[in-house]
């Protein structure tokens, strides 16, 4: 979030975030028809119904007792749709349709919780300190709800990218599919240190494991100009990549096999020819665009090619360094994210050609680092030294660090553009295909 010289005058500013947060949130629940909002488009994802309830229970969860005092309307539901699920292991969810409120009751919970708040919230925005039992700012609490529901926004577009075209309200959205192609290099990066982390004591809002700022000295390594594409990814696939057991961990291998894997969760082959599944419709498959794939099937990729995937610093480095040594804030420098320099903030359901934004390309000369789709590294998600909890939100990150979390750094085309931040950092399984997520190599 921006910050600004009066913690007043900001958290003003946020309460008008929250409201166009909100916003992206219901766009999104608007695709989906209103006899299929109980469905589950990923198996190890709640229903859609749950998410309706879920950010508006966060926010009520999070602001109610701690900032406004008030006692629960329906503790039933402020449990219910607390938390969601992101099974390790193979389990998935077992309940069904009946096992859920109806969309009626929903929405009598989700519109009280929004009168409650706007009014109680505005309220306390006229206290000069008010108080909240953290002993936070409320200019954090607010951007905390306003960036848990933007992370949503994105997630809910992924999953919903997953639900049937007969389930949505279809709309119509240009798609580049006719780009020229990229040439494919790499960009050398000499050694040098990267700084990751935000610092304690700064005025930008950050999450518990963007903290604290340290310093990593990085060897030199060369990395891919472009995210991989589809095309290069189909070479792969045509070499028997996803046949070869020496590309895959034993841990990758028995979860493709037993899975049934062959190929990216976003892709189809109808008699014998490869399409690809945008939004609201069937394409053939946009070579251009990024490939969107798990952490094992980008990992094969990287032993097939004879690279590896990026570290957490060594992306950072590619992106924020120069050859002067300073970093920068985005990697086209410090003018603020525009539709100039990538394919980001909600700009589009779709990818972009991998090289489609020139102006986005980092001092070292590499293209698309943020939009277009989050970027795998190698690097386990764990917690920087000196990491503390949010003690209003304990598990947000901790819940996470159990190894079989990777992190991941970019952004899509449905991120926010306050989340495109150097210090933001993004995770999944390793083994999770639906999000939007690709990956670059590098040698080393």
């Amino acid at each position: 979030m921006l910050a600004t010289s009066s913690d007043s005058t900001l958290r003003y500013y946020l309460i008008d975030q929250l409201a166009d947060a909100r916003q992206r949130t219901d766009d999104v629940f608007a695709l989906v028809k209103p006899d299929s909002l109980y469905e589950r488009p990923i198996d190890e994802r709640h229903r859609i119904i749950f998410y309706i309830g879920h950010v508006e229970a966060f926010d009520w969860n999070l602001f109610h007792e701690r900032v406004l005092g008030l006692k629960s309307f329906h503790p039933e539901f402020d449990r219910l749709f607390a938390f969601g699920i992101d099974p390790v292991g193979g389990g998935l969810p077992t309940d069904q349709p009946s096992d859920w409120p109806t969309m009626a009751a929903v929405e009598e919970y989700v519109g009280k919780i929004r009168m409650i708040l706007d009014e109680k919230l505005s309220d306390a925005l006229a206290d000069p300190r008010p108080p909240t039992r953290d002993g936070f700012p409320l200019s954090t609490l607010l951007s905390v709800a306003i960036e848990h529901r933007l992370m949503h926004a994105e997630t809910l577009a992924y999953m919903l990218h997953q639900l049937s075209l007969n389930h949505k309200v279809r709309r119509k959205e240009p798609l580049d599919l006719q780009a020229t192609p990229a040439v494919h290099r790499s960009s050398e990066i000499p050694a040098g240190a990267v700084t990751l982390g935000l610092p304690r004591g700064s005025n930008l809002f950050g999450w518990d494991n963007e903290y604290q700022a340290h310093t990593v000295e990085v060897p030199a390594f060369a990395i891919d100009q472009y995210k991989i594409t589809n095309l290069q990814y189909l070479e792969f696939i045509t070499a028997r990549g996803y046949e070869t057991p020496a590309f895959w961990s034993d841990d990758d291998w028995n979860w493709k096999s037993g899975q049934g894997i062959s190929h990216p969760a976003f892709w189809k082959k109808e008699a014998g020819q490869w399409s690809y599944r945008t939004m609201f419709e069937d394409v053939p498959l946009p070579l251009n665009w990024p490939v969107y794939v798990s952490h094992a099937e980008a990992t094969a990729y990287a032993i097939w090619a004879r690279k590896s995937l990026p570290t957490e610093a060594e992306w950072q480095r590619a992106a924020y360094a120069t050859p002067r040594g300073e970093e920068l804030t985005y990697p086209w420098g410090r003018e603020a994210p525009s539709a100039r320099f990538g394919n980001f903030d909600f700009a589009s359901w779709s990818p972009a050609p991998v090289n489609a934004f020139p102006d986005g390309r980092s001092a070292f000369g590499v293209h698309g680092l943020l939009g277009n789709g989050w970027e795998w590294t190698s690097t386990e998600f764990a917690p920087f030294p000196g990491f503390e909890p949010f003690p209003f939100y304990r598990g947000y990150s901790a819940d996470f660090f159990d190894g079989k979390h990777f992190v991941l750094k970019g952004g899509s085309s449905r991120t926010a553009a306050c989340l495109l931040r150097r210090t933001f950092r993004n995770w999944f399984q390793a083994h999770y295909q639906f999000a939007y997520t690709g990956f670059r190599c590098v040698s080393r």
